[in-house]
């Protein structure tokens, strides 16, 4: 839903912006939310893109979802700027900082991996061949157990490229790291026909606040602590929302 594009007339949007800056109403606040919940995704979709695969990108769009929220809460009309170009920034940053607190790859370990990279490339050059665990171990001061433990680390920190070749075969034909992996994807159509069930009712059944809440539950992934911080309601509020929402639900798939 996030990601889909609603035409919305441009007096409606700005009729929206004039009643929030004048009433700070909640549910001005939440139309504006879902206005411009797209430029979240988009924003997540284009920096995780350059990033490791270990960085999800609803993490990126529960942070920017913040950030959009408080764009909306800090933007003043009277200055004439376009609200996409500042809250822009303001999604960008969001990510960003939740990027650094991440710290995916601790410093202790890129530099012991820094240091035997060295090590091993030393000591090749002086034996003249390849050396082993155990004489890695002892040039770098380590017991094997630790030794062992550092390339886990190493290993969990280092990204493969699905394009490394690994042998050739007799028809001269490059076999990849991509060819050597398991197809561990489900073939069942179930949860994706119930998945887009879901979705319809969410858009054509629900009010616009408990639309807001499922979106945000289901396919943003945040807890009700966070859909409440966001929305401005208790969490126990956010429950008695979700717990209409089933309700309906259970009505509408019978």
């Amino acid at each position: 839903m996030g990601n889909s594009k609603t035409r919305v007339a441009p007096n409606q949007t700005e009729e929206r912006w004039v009643r929030f800056e004048k009433h700070g109403d909640e549910e001005s606040r939440n139309w504006l939310l879902e206005r411009y919940l797209p430029i979240v995704h988009s924003t997540a979709a284009r920096l995780c893109a350059k990033l490791p695969s270990s960085v999800e990108q609803d993490d990126l769009v529960s942070a920017g979802t913040f950030g959009l929220i408080g764009a909306i809460n800090a933007f003043d009309l009277r200055r004439g700027v376009k609200f996409e170009t500042y809250c822009a920034r303001r999604i960008r940053g969001a990510m960003l900082d939740e990027l650094r607190t991440m710290d995916w790859v601790p410093r202790l370990v890129r530099e012991r991996a820094h240091r035997l990279g060295e090590t091993a490339q030393a000591m090749e050059a002086r034996l003249g061949r390849r050396c082993t665990q155990e004489e890695l171990a002892r040039a770098m001061k380590m017991s094997m157990g630790e030794f062992r433990k550092l390339q886990r680390h190493i290993r969990a920190a280092s990204p493969v490229s699905l394009s490394r070749k690994w042998f050739e075969t007799d028809s001269n034909r490059d076999v990849c790291q991509a060819d050597l992996m398991a197809d561990k994807r489900t073939c069942d159509p179930m949860p994706a026909v119930l998945r887009s069930e879901i979705r319809e009712f969410v858009t054509n059944s629900l009010g616009r606040t408990e639309r807001l809440v499922a979106t945000l539950y289901y396919f943003e992934g945040m807890t009700m602590k966070e859909i409440s911080e966001v929305l401005g309601l208790s969490e126990g509020r956010i429950c008695q929302i979700h717990a209409s929402i089933l309700s309906h639900l259970s009505v509408q798939l019978g």
